[in-house]
């Protein structure tokens, strides 16, 4: 059984959430999206400078273009539109137990053994170890795969997005080390 209560999606009672924020994630995204395509552009472009195929060299670069931005639209989507990523409140902290969608996780002050901020690429990240590893046990394959990645980069399954949220990162910060009064290392 686990042993912290578990939700579909984090309430929005508490006295401070952060939500993902969709127009700073389409805007560094959708860049590197551009950038991308343009190059790959200029290279087709370039094959196609007296060549016979030139339509279908169009063709090809308007597939990949759809493929992409498709892609990183889906990506976008799936992280911006989950609900809350975290959530702080006097007693502990909900967070989101998949980088993606779903659950969440309700950690006492109590039950945290650490917290601390740190980067991976673009994205800045708070990271919540707990004191129990079994806290992250039995969250569903899902959970378990989708924190694959932040498990392994971050240590912990448990992270929540400082530069692509709602509020900025020095706000949050400030309202975890508020909330949690002492009782957890801020490193």
């Amino acid at each position: 059984m686990q042993p912290y209560p578990v939700v579909p999606r984090i309430p929005e009672d508490q006295p401070f959430i952060v939500r993902p924020s969709l127009r700073k994630r389409a805007v560094v995204l959708g860049g590197f999206v551009l950038a991308l395509l343009a190059f790959l552009g200029c290279v087709l472009g370039l094959g196609a400078i007296g060549s016979e195929n030139g339509l279908a060299l169009l063709v090809v670069f308007l597939v990949i273009a759809i493929f992409f931005v498709g892609l990183v639209g889906l990506q976008v989507w799936l992280l911006a539109t989950g609900g809350p990523v975290l959530a702080v409140g006097p007693a502990g902290l909900w967070i989101k137990t998949r980088p993606s969608r779903g659950q969440a996780i309700w950690l006492p002050w109590e039950a945290i053994g650490m917290i601390s901020r740190r980067r991976w690429s673009f994205e800045k990240m708070l990271c919540v170890a707990p004191r129990d590893p079994r806290a992250e046990q039995k969250l569903g394959a899902f959970t378990a795969f989708d924190s694959m990645v932040t498990q392994a980069a971050f240590g912990t399954g448990f992270t929540a997005t400082l530069n692509f949220a709602d509020r900025s990162e020095q706000e949050i910060l400030q309202a975890v080390a508020y909330f949690a009064g002492g009782r957890v290392p801020l490193t």
